[in-house]
């Protein structure tokens, strides 16, 4: 029995000196100090023997059994630590190497256009107001000079939110134009008044490559004494100036907006052609950029303002369009296919 410990001893030592993992190690456990293991079967048979005998066989199988029990834990130390000591070195961070590449965003090309127009005429001393894109009848079409019968009515006849009952301000409607706000910021403002107001319109429009449904616009509104059409002149010039370039021509040709008298259409010349014509501006050698006018007097009566005393000029513009001029952008739809090959050129 004593050379069958020896043996034994042997060779459980050996077997876990092999063992680099918990599995195998719980195993070797299950094997040399289980219920059913050789050694436990040894101490089982102890009583089999010589009194003088046992107790010299008992106590080298307990010698034996506390050595593989210390040897074990031991072993079980040593792989906990190494493993430890592995999932730390795949977890370190090297701070001396570069950081990895990081995916960031960019503001859409609408953004960019927007935030430069507005830009522009803070410089030039505008306040920026936002205003409802869910707006009253009311103030969309009758305030701005744009009764029920009037040809404009129907051409930008919009998207109406149903409602109940007779309504002091008319239907509620998604607004066709950013102008409502001249006529909000009027009622609760004294001249002088400087503001421009950006935000998204709707319209019931077939989509086409210069027409959508929903496009955001900037609306600029100026009221004060002795304001002329110099003025208007005068500060759109220079908003071209900052937006296309200092080099750039602009023209001033009459049109009609109800809102307005005398209206006009400003155009810069074509930045393909320098105005000698060609396909982008359909040989005109011009592009038209914005409409705008003179604050019609039933506009200022109807706020409370004193037209005899009081001037203003309006003008409005579609972001999209400027961005599209600016750009050299030919389909207004590229704005709205979330398209990255499209985007990331305006990083």
């Amino acid at each position: 029995m004593i050379e069958q410990l020896e043996e034994l001893k042997s060779r459980a030592l050996e077997h876990l000196g092999r063992l680099d993992a918990l599995p195998a190690l719980e195993d070797w456990r299950v094997t040399y100090l289980g219920k059913r293991s050789e050694l436990n079967q040894i101490l089982r048979n102890l009583g089999t023997l010589e009194p003088s005998a046992r107790r010299t066989v008992g106590q080298i199988a307990n010698d034996v059994k506390r050595l593989l029990e210390s040897e074990f834990n031991d072993r079980r130390t040593q792989i906990e630590r190494t493993l430890r000591e592995a999932e730390v070195a795949r977890e370190r961070i090297d701070v001396t190497r570069p950081a990895k590449p990081t995916l960031i965003g960019q503001k859409h090309p609408i953004t960019q256009t927007l935030e430069e127009i507005v830009g522009a005429f803070r410089a030039l001393g505008y306040d920026v107001v936002e205003g409802p894109e869910v707006e009253w009848e009311k103030l969309n079409f009758d305030m701005l000079n744009i009764p029920p019968e009037h040809p404009a009515r129907d051409r930008w006849d919009t998207f109406y939110v149903k409602s109940e009952g007779s309504l002091p301000l008319g239907q509620m409607l998604l607004r066709t134009h950013t102008s409502p706000m001249q006529i909000r910021v009027m009622e609760k403002t004294k001249p002088p008044v400087r503001v421009v107001v950006p935000g998204r319109c709707y319209r019931y429009e077939a989509t086409d490559a210069t027409h959508e449904s929903q496009f955001t616009q900037v609306e600029g509104l100026a009221v004060d004494e002795n304001l002329t059409f110099a003025d208007l002149k005068g500060t759109l010039t220079a908003f071209t100036h900052m937006v296309f370039g200092p080099e750039r021509r602009t023209r001033f040709r009459v049109d009609f907006f109800p809102f307005v008298e005398p209206g006009a259409e400003m155009a810069v010349d074509c930045h393909g052609c320098h105005g000698a014509g060609c396909r982008i501006c359909k040989q005109s050698g011009w592009l038209e950029i914005m409409g705008a006018g003179m604050v019609h007097p039933k506009v200022l009566e109807g706020v409370g303002y004193d037209p005899s005393r009081y001037t203003g000029f309006a003008f409005g513009m579609g972001v999209e369009r400027i961005s599209m001029l600016k750009y050299g952008i030919d389909d207004i739809r590229l704005f709205f296919a979330n398209d990255l090959r499209f985007l990331r050129q305006f990083r």
